[in-house]
């Protein structure tokens, strides 16, 4: 599934953005991130070892919802699968979020011995409202 020109458009901005994922016992896990893409999936920067990367490796199917800013009424929510978690570039990756999202560097909230990981998801059902 394409996405849309809009939608590119507000995953290249600092557009405010969720990603629900499942726990174990099945119930949701959500959690706010910052947001990219490549032209054809939603990209994800995180942690290695956080709960929403372990849940991914137990069940690749998420959902990630992805608002306007400055008008969070308008949205897209994005349903699919996690075709790929990297390493390669991630902090570099991180690096460039955080120019756009706080335009400063990183501030390694958690230390820089994270490891950086790059979660690729390929849409399967996108909507919108707004």
């Amino acid at each position: 599934m394409e996405l849309s020109q809009d939608l590119l458009e507000l995953l290249r901005r600092p557009s405010t953005c969720y990603i629900a994922t499942t726990m174990p016992d099945g119930s949701p896990q959500l959690t706010q991130t910052w947001a990219d893409t490549d032209g054809e999936h939603v990209l994800i920067n995180s942690v290695q070892g956080y709960a929403k990367v372990r849940n991914i490796g137990r069940d690749p199917r998420v959902a990630v919802a992805v608002s306007e800013p400055g008008n969070p009424s308008r949205y897209y929510e994005v349903r699919g699968r996690v075709v790929d978690i990297t390493t390669d570039g991630g902090a570099e990756h991180i690096e460039m979020l955080a120019q756009r999202y706080l335009g400063a560097p990183y501030p390694w909230y958690g230390g820089r011995d994270q490891v950086r990981v790059i979660v690729v998801i390929e849409p399967e059902k996108i909507s919108s409202v707004g």
